[in-house]
Formats: C-alpha cells, sequence, structure tokens
C-alpha cells in the first residue's frame, strides 16, 4: 500500500502542475486577493477565475496533506534512513511551496517569487518520483541483479536531465514576464529566419501586437522567448545523441528502451504543443498542456536516469566522474 500512495502522489503532482499552469494561462493568479483564505471563507463561489485558482489551492492542499502521510508512513514503515530523510525534505518543499503560492498573491505576483514557485513544484514533482522508484519492486529486484552499466548512457542522462529542468526555468521565466508571445510567428521569428534583436525586429512584432490588442514588449521580453526556443533545439540535440548511445548498446534491459521510447514521443508531443501554443496566441487549455507535458518530460527523463544509473549512490557517484 505504501508504494501504490507514493505513486498516487506523484501523479497528483502532476495533475496539479497542470491545474497550477491553467491559472496562469487564464489569468486568475489574482482572482483570489487573500491568502490563506479565499474571500475570507475556505470555500468561495467557484466562477470565473476563482475556479481555477481557488481550485488550485485545494488540489495543492490535498497532496500536502497526502505528502504528509507519506512522511510519517515512511518513519514507520522504511528501514532506509536516506528514504526517511528525503521524504521529510519534500513535505518541507511542500510546505514552502504553499508558502510562495501565499506570497505570489499577497504580492501581486512578483516575477521572482512566481518563477521559485513554478520551479520549486518541478523539483517537488522529481522528488516524488525517486520516493516512488525508491519503493518499487523494480528498485527491490534491481538490488538482487548484477546490471551492466554504460557511464555514456548515464552522463548523457544526467546532462538530458538537467538540461529540460534549465528549460523549466527559462520556459517559467517567459510565462510569468508575459513573453510567451514576444516571438509570435513559426518557424520564422519576428517575420526573420534569423532574429537580430533590433528596432526593426521589435517594431514588427509590437505592430503585430497592437493589431491583436495586446500591450508592447521589450527586447528583453524578446529575448526570454528566443531562449526558451534556442534551448528546445539543444534538447533535441542531446536526445538525438542519448538515442545515437543507446542504439549501439546491445545489452540495455527492456524497461530502459521503452522509457526511452516514451521520452521520445512526448518530447516530438511537446514541441508540437509549444507550437501550437504559439500560433494559437496562447490558448489557455493547449498552453497548459504544454506545461503538464513539460513536467512530463523531466519527469520521464529522470526515469530514464534511474533505470540506467546504478542503485547505489556512491556507485553512481564513481560512475559519473570516473576519467
Amino acid at each position: 500500500m505504501l508504494r501504490i500512495f507514493a505513486k498516487l502522489t506523484c501523479f497528483s503532482t502532476l495533475l496539479l502542475i497542470f491545474i497550477g499552469g491553467m491559472v496562469t494561462s487564464t489569468g486568475s493568479g489574482l482572482a483570489v486577493p487573500d491568502w490563506p483564505l479565499s474571500y475570507g471563507t475556505f470555500f468561495p463561489p467557484m466562477v470565473g477565475g476563482v475556479f481555477y485558482e481557488h481550485g488550485h489551492r485545494m488540489v495543492a492542499s490535498l497532496i500536502g496533506f497526502m505528502m504528509l502521510v507519506l512522511c510519517i508512513w515512511l518513519w514507520i514503515k522504511e528501514e532506509r534512513r536516506w528514504v526517511k530523510i528525503l521524504g521529510s525534505v519534500a513535505l518541507l518543499a511542500v510546505i514552502l511551496q504553499g508558502v510562495l503560492g501565499g506570497i505570489t498573491v499577497l504580492f501581486y505576483l512578483p516575477t521572482p517569487v512566481s518563477v521559485a514557485h513554478g520551479v520549486l513544484a518541478q523539483t517537488f514533482f522529481l522528488m516524488t518520483i525517486l520516493l516512488s522508484y525508491s519503493l518499487s519492486f523494480e528498485f527491490n529486484n534491481r538490488q538482487k541483479e548484477k546490471a551492466s552499466i554504460n557511464a555514456s548512457i548515464i552522463k548523457g542522462s544526467v546532462i538530458l536531465v538537467g538540461a529540460i529542468y534549465i528549460q523549466l526555468i527559462l520556459g517559467a521565466v517567459m510565462r510569468h514576464t508575459h513573453s510567451g508571445l514576444a516571438i509570435y510567428d513559426f518557424p520564422k521569428m519576428g517575420g526573420e529566419w534569423i532574429p537580430l534583436f533590433n528596432q526593426k525586429m521589435l517594431t514588427t512584432i509590437n505592430d503585430w501586437r497592437f493589431m491583436n490588442g495586446l500591450e508592447n514588449v521589450t527586447l528583453n521580453q524578446i529575448i526570454y522567448h528566443f531562449a526558451h526556443r534556442l534551448w528546445a533545439l539543444v534538447i533535441i540535440i542531446i536526445v538525438c545523441y542519448l538515442n545515437w548511445i543507446v542504439l549501439n548498446c546491445k545489452d540495455l534491459a527492456v524497461r530502459v528502451k521503452s522509457t526511452l521510447a516514451t521520452l521520445n514521443a512526448v518530447i516530438i508531443i511537446q514541441i508540437l504543443l509549444g507550437i501550437i501554443t504559439v500560433l494559437s496566441m496562447k490558448t489557455p487549455i493547449i498552453t497548459s498542456l504544454h506545461v503538464f507535458t513539460g513536467a512530463a518530460t523531466l519527469g520521464i527523463s529522470f526515469l530514464f536516469l534511474l533505470r540506467v544509473a546504478p542503485i547505489s549512490f556512491f556507485e553512481f557517484k564513481k560512475v559519473f566522474f570516473k576519467q
């Protein structure tokens, strides 16, 4: 039951990330101006943006409670000290996440706090994945088997997880600086194949925004958006390199290859969602699915890393830092 509950907490966290995406995508971040109550009550009328913002709070509170139960359960039933400590750290992370959410509202969506709120959500999600994996039958079975270790795949996986994590930070900065349509077209950028980030590009983009009833953007916002697109290309290159290594490795477990195949599919979906997000002028459901799939991409890449890396952290360090 413990492992099932850990997985339920993990998947619920992914759902919460989607709901949080809907709050931002629908501009509902200040639909409820007070915290921790909502209009002075626990259950305000669920109308308009209140539905998204208060709904987000309710699901977040539920997951916070689930994490509290999981943490207590781990300290009672789990023998491994590091798993207990990880559960405690995850509980502290979700509490901090709630506080950051409250500060975001009380201080009218300050960009640094909003970005930190989004990034911590992804970090907590990774913690729930690690907890779930440490409790899984697969992890237990791997302790009894002699698995082959490929240092190149391990290093490539670490680089990929890091690259996707950076991309999600860039995405959070882009969203919370309102730079999602700072470049409105694709595959061109401001009508050009190669952006020059000059006055001409800025004028072209702001003319388009004016015609579509949007406020002007600055050059910095255009750069934020471009950085998100450019880093997506970096991730594609890393994924292609990782696929090439795996194709040339014949003794990998089926679970490893299937995880990489799933990751490939999700990344393709994520790229398409990113393109559609721009071309649809940030339709809320598409934009939120893009956020959701981004988190899923991070989670699957992390699961791939867990499956190819040694289950011993000390063995992992020895392999990763081996010259």
